[in-house]
């Protein structure tokens, strides 16, 4: 599978120690830009069964504030893997550590430890206590207090009968092929959470990433150490989950104790808080390294009644439809409420429309992480599997979340919208407390759907995921102030949200305000020559939406052109990139226009005689509203694209469908481009009114 981190580190290198190689990264942070040397936060290693991608979720968020340094301990990831018990001995990755700050030049800094890293950490702030200001550790595992129950009874040395339970933490077992089945129960122990399916799955693959023997040597190491706290001067803080079952929550109680050191307990959590609750976290981290290493403060606040009325507006990055619709509510808005004051905290390629319209996009939205850049990532030749693309951007949402959490921390705001804006929804769920504002959810589908090729175990993701937002719902129905669905109810599919789980049509019925579509585009009435076509020539628009992924479909049409006008003699072709993609890439074709970046698109497409797309809802939905005949392309594996937008152009009776496979194709797909041409439109009508009737629910929150 492929992965990458989602903010890439400013410097990487390795430091040796007696011929071991330990790879470390470097994150600048805004001590490079203020040149104050500012605090460094080190991540420390902990057990070799996981690599330093442990903390891809503390990364982005601690480097938008503080210099970070994390590295990969001896045995896990890009670091060497010795041989021998004497190799993983504590004093080993103390030096380790030392040697890594030593290479990049930290005088001072906050240790951070997960797990079996506390106790280095603790090591390292005991020698040098001038060197750390302070140590934060999550997950206690010091041997501070015995072992759990169900653990203790299972000899980590000697060979069981049973292979049950905790009986596979044991050394015959891994060596004698039961280390994978090891790894996933592990895993599964260590995030007892509910709907933890993507830590258990991150942690089974960095698991797998390493080998039995590096781990059976980890262990008789551990087995040597002498359990206990050596005495710290430096500031300590402690986050312990209350049900932890891989260490005793005790534990976590005992170092507070023996450090003097503040406890942070997170009730219903298990062994990594800082995984499974990184919001929460991320915060308490960066409050306990502003206290040890504080820097100054320049705030304004302002009284409750000087304060003007202010809204935040998050507009979805996947597709530029998503920007179209939210200018038209915000126009709207606007004229209800002639004083609001209308920040956006936005992404590229949104920050373009944002811009060519003379709005206000809030500076934090540079610190923003690309989703577009992921997806494009994801993406193979024109197939996106949607789903797990978003889940394998978890780690972008967390960062993302927390830069608006920051946003609304500094400026107060009356409403905050959020189109589409899963992180804001999922976390203010996660962190009710967060919610300081009236905040109204916009979306145009609802329930993550399995792909067929998926099988079972897609299926029981897509329905673990639907079950804790119904759960969300059901917990905390007054989060959402109003929670508003562009479309109507026979928009909706009548699937189930999964197995045992409620009908999606009738649970978003019941659950959703509907506004009907909304358009954001002005009413047809551009005429083809102001725009620079001939108006005695036919005109197909193709077009690939804001986002990089259309590469392989412009392609596959540019195939199929000359075959096209062959059967069309006199057909023009105009082929719109987008402002993620370069135009020039694409070959000079007879009869075919390139463009980039069109802000006016809505217009183009309103004077073309067809218009070939992927199956984006925005764009098929201004084409039914425009009356233009379609071909739409839907992206492999996009269970949004496949299945919630068909199923409403099939109510509207909209557009042509074709698979990916057929217009590869260019016999096939010029016939179709040449039978389109000539069949009648029949579509639906679309209503126009769906930006006033958003409005005019947003408004009751201001």
């Amino acid at each position: 599978m492929k992965e990458r981190a989602a903010l890439p580190a400013d410097h990487q290198g390795t430091v040796e120690r007696d011929g071991v190689a330990i790879a470390y990264q470097v994150w600048d942070g805004p001590a490079a830009e203020r040149g104050n040397g500012g605090p460094t936060v080190v991540l420390l290693p902990t057990w070799s069964i996981v690599p330093s991608r442990v903390w891809k979720a503390q990364v982005p968020y601690l480097a938008r504030h503080f210099r970070v340094i994390t590295f990969d301990g001896r045995g896990a990831g890009a670091s060497s893997r010795p041989a021998g018990a004497a190799a993983y001995a504590d004093s080993e990755y103390v030096a380790d550590t030392l040697a890594v700050l030593d290479a990049a030049g930290v005088q001072q800094c906050v240790l951070v430890g997960f797990s079996r890293g506390c106790p280095w950490a603790l090591q390292l702030a005991a020698a040098q206590p001038d060197r750390v200001l302070g140590v934060a550790c999550v997950g206690v595992a010091a041997g501070l207090v015995p072992s759990l129950e169900e653990r203790a009874r299972w000899n980590w040395n000697e060979q069981h009968e049973s292979n049950e339970g905790w009986a596979k933490y044991n050394r015959h077992y891994w060596l004698n092929g039961g280390y994978e089945d090891f790894v996933r129960y592990f895993f599964g122990q260590l995030f007892r959470e509910p709907h933890s399916t993507k830590q258990i799955e991150d942690g089974i693959r960095w698991g797998l990433q390493t080998t039995p023997d590096v781990l059976v040597d980890t262990e008789e190491a551990r087995q040597d150490r002498t359990p206990g706290a050596p005495d710290v001067t430096c500031p300590v803080l402690v986050v312990q989950g209350e049900e932890d079952a891989i260490r005793p929550y005790a534990e976590g109680v005992r170092l507070a104790e023996l450090t003097g050191g503040s406890l942070v307990t997170i009730a219903g959590g298990g062994h990594a808080p800082h995984a499974r609750d990184p919001v929460v976290f991320n915060r308490l981290l960066k409050d306990f390294v502003d206290r040890v290493a504080p820097q100054p403060v320049r705030r304004t606040w302002t009284r409750a009644m000087n304060r003007p009325r202010r809204a935040l507006y998050l507009s979805s990055p996947i597709g530029l439809g998503h920007a179209r619709r939210d200018l038209a509510i915000a126009q709207e808005l606007r004229r209800r409420r002639p004083d609001l004051q209308l920040d956006w905290l936005a992404q590229h390629p949104v920050t373009r429309v944002l811009e060519d319209a003379g709005e206000t996009v809030h500076p934090a939205s540079s610190w923003l992480i690309s989703e577009s850049a992921h997806v494009e990532f994801e993406a193979e030749e024109h197939d996106l599997h949607a789903f797990q693309a978003i889940r394998r951007m978890d780690e972008i949402l967390v960062a993302n979340f927390l830069t608006f959490a920051d946003v609304v921390d500094d400026r107060h705001y009356d409403l905050v919208i959020g189109d589409e804006a899963w992180e804001v929804d999922y976390f203010l769920h996660e962190n009710p407390e967060l919610k300081r504002f009236s905040y109204a959810w916009l979306t145009d589908f609802v329930g993550w759907l399995p792909m067929p090729d998926g099988g079972a175990a897609e299926a029981h993701l897509t329905a673990d995921y639907n079950a804790e937002m119904l759960d969300h719902r059901a917990r905390y129905p007054r989060l959402r102030d109003h929670s508003l669905f562009v479309g109507d109810p026979e928009d909706i599919i009548t699937a189930t949200f999964g197995p045992g789980l409620p009908s999606i049509r009738d649970w978003t019925t019941a659950n959703y305000t509907f506004t009907g579509y909304i358009t954001g585009f002005p009413p047809a009435g551009e005429s083809r020559e102001r725009l620079g076509y001939r108006s005695d020539r036919l005109l197909c628009v193709v077009t690939v939406g804001g986002s990089g992924v259309g590469s392989a479909l412009l392609s596959r049409v540019l195939d199929a052109v000359p075959l096209a006008r062959r059967l069309v003699p006199g057909l023009e072709f105009v082929f719109v990139t987008g402002p993620r993609l370069d135009p020039s890439t694409l070959p000079a074709t007879e009869g075919v226009t390139v463009r980039g970046y069109l802000p006016d698109l809505p217009q183009h497409l309103a004077v073309a005689d067809l218009a070939i797309t992927q199956g984006g809802l925005t764009t098929c939905m201004e084409l039914t509203a425009q009356r233009v005949p379609f071909i739409y392309i839907p992206l492999q594996h996009h269970f949004e694209q496949e299945y919630h937008v068909r199923t409403r152009l099939d109510r509207y009776n909209a557009g042509h469908h074709l698979t990916y496979l057929e217009a590869s194709d260019p016999h096939v797909l010029a016939e179709t481009i040449a039978k389109r041409l000539t069949q009648p439109v029949d579509y639906h009508p679309v209503a126009t009114d769906g930006a006033t009737r958003a409005a005019d629910l947003l408004n009751q929150l201001l």
